[in-house]
């Protein structure tokens, strides 16, 4: 059932597009340093729109946007790293993105982040749960400069 779940979401990811028209802006926004504008360009890359699709593209640019504390970018990446689109599958890093994402207040998030745990020996969830707190203080740091 969940895995699923995860196929709709990770259709459903498109929920913001990027028309052929808007990449060049878009694109340029990016590398700026929007991070509004490397989630769309990442869902660009996701469903080749304006741009050959390109899921290891897709995750670069959910990744930068992440790291500014991106929320959606954050589910996205969990999505990615828990079905092993454009990376390999790997359920730990799944639960530091859904983890990422839920600290901004999405119950659903929460959800995600909870059943990624329940894949996790204990170890790994540890080492998961420090990773993810590490990168929550450095993307707050981020945001304070």
């Amino acid at each position: 059932m969940k895995r699923l779940v995860l196929i709709a979401l990770l259709c459903l990811l498109n929920s913001v597009s990027v028309t052929a028209d808007e990449f060049s802006d878009t694109r340029t926004l990016a590398e700026q340093g929007d991070a509004s504008a490397q989630f769309n360009l990442g869902v660009a890359h996701l469903d080749g729109e304006g741009v050959p699709q390109d899921y290891v593209e897709a995750v670069k640019w959910f990744r930068k946007a992440a790291n500014q504390g991106h929320a959606d970018a954050q589910y996205n990446l969990g999505v990615m790293y828990e079905r092993g689109v454009g990376v390999p599958q790997d359920s730990a890093e799944a639960y530091v993105w859904f983890n990422l994402a839920a600290s901004n207040g999405d119950e659903s998030d929460a959800w995600f982040r909870d059943e990624a745990a329940g894949l996790l020996s204990p170890e790994e969830l540890s080492v998961a749960q420090k990773r993810s707190a590490q990168l929550f203080e450095e993307i707050n740091k981020r945001k304070q400069e």
